[in-house]
C-alpha cells in the first residue's frame, strides 16, 4: 500500500480553533434532513489531485480508472478495513455560513484517512469521529479553503459509472489477484467469485481493498465473474476474460444498473 502524505490548510492551534467556532457557531439555525448524517471534511492533496492517486483501496490512477477527482478518503469508522471502498456519497456543507459554499458534491471512497493516536484532539480521522479527507477540488466546490475543516452532511448514494465492470489481472500462474473497479450500484463490494472455462465458480478472498485474490491456476482458460455488493445485489459477467488473457490486462464485464 502507499502511504499518502496529508496536507490540510490551517494545522494545530489554527484548524482546530476553527474547528471550536464551526462547532459553536448557528448550532440551532439548521436540523438535518432525514437521510443524512452529520460529519466534518477536510482536504489533502493540490489542486491536480496527483497526490490522491493510489492508496488503500487499491485502485491506482484515478484518471484512467473513470473516478478523477471526485474522491475522498475515509477514517477508520467508516473505512472499515477497506470494505467501503468504492462506496459512493453526496456531501454538503452545513451549518456556517461563513465557512460554507451552496451545492453538494458528489464522491466515491477510494482511500484511507489513518488515525493518529498522538493528536487526540487534532486528528478528525481517528474513531468514532466519521470523516471525509475529500480531494481540494471537492472540498471547494463546498467548502472555503481558508477553512481547512468544516462541518458536514451527508449520505450514500449509488454510484453511476460510465461503462462496465473492469477487472484488472494481476500476479502469477500460482496465485491470481484481481483488481475490481468502476463498480455501479452500491459500488463497494461484499464477494467476487471466479470461473475458469474447465472450473466451477471459485470463491476469492479479499486481499486488501478492493484487491480479491485466488490460488487457483486459470491461466489458457476463459474467465468469468460474479460480483456482489453491500445491497446484496449480484451481477455475473461471463467469459470476461479469453482464454490468452495476459498478467497486467484490464477486462470489463457487465455493470449494475
Amino acid at each position: 500500500m502507499t502511504e499518502r502524505s496529508r496536507t490540510m490548510a490551517g494545522e494545530g492551534s489554527i484548524v482546530l480553533a476553527i474547528f471550536m467556532a464551526l462547532c459553536l457557531c448557528n448550532t440551532a439555525t439548521t436540523t438535518p434532513n432525514m437521510g443524512w448524517t452529520v460529519a466534518h471534511a477536510t482536504f489533502y492533496g493540490d489542486m491536480s489531485g496527483n497526490e490522491t492517486m493510489y492508496g488503500a483501496c487499491g485502485y491506482e490512477n484515478l484518471f484512467k480508472q473513470g473516478y478523477g477527482l471526485e474522491t475522498t478518503a475515509l477514517s477508520q469508522v467508516l473505512f472499515n478495513d477497506g470494505k467501503t471502498c468504492g462506496a459512493c456519497y453526496e456531501i454538503q456543507c452545513y451549518n456556517s455560513t461563513k465557512w460554507c459554499l451552496k451545492g453538494s458534491i458528489q464522491v466515491t471512497a477510494t482511500n484511507f484517512c489513518p488515525p493518529n493516536y498522538s493528536k487526540p484532539h487534532e486528528n478528525w480521522c481517528n474513531p468514532p469521529l466519521q470523516h471525509f479527507d475529500l480531494s481540494q477540488p471537492m472540498f471547494r466546490k463546498i467548502g472555503v479553503y481558508q477553512a481547512g475543516i468544516v462541518p458536514v452532511l451527508y449520505r450514500r448514494i449509488n454510484c453511476i459509472k460510465s461503462g462496465g465492470i473492469k477487472f484488472e489481472i494481476k500476479g502469477n500462474p500460482y496465485w491470481i489477484l484481481v483488481l475490481v473497479y468502476n463498480v455501479g450500484g452500491a459500488g463497494d463490494i461484499t464477494d467476487v467469485k471466479i470461473k475458469g472455462s474447465c472450473t466451477d465458480w471459485i470463491q476469492m478472498s479479499r486481499n486488501w481493498g478492493q484487491n480479491w485474490q485466488t490460488s487457483t491456476q486459470l491461466v489458457g482458460q476463459n474467465l468469468s465473474f460474479q460480483v456482489t455488493t453491500s445491497d446484496g445485489k449480484m451481477v455475473q459477467s461471463d467469459n470476461v476474460a479469453p482464454a490468452d488473457w495476459k498478467f497486467g490486462g484490464v477486462y470489463e464485464g457487465k455493470n449494475f444498473q
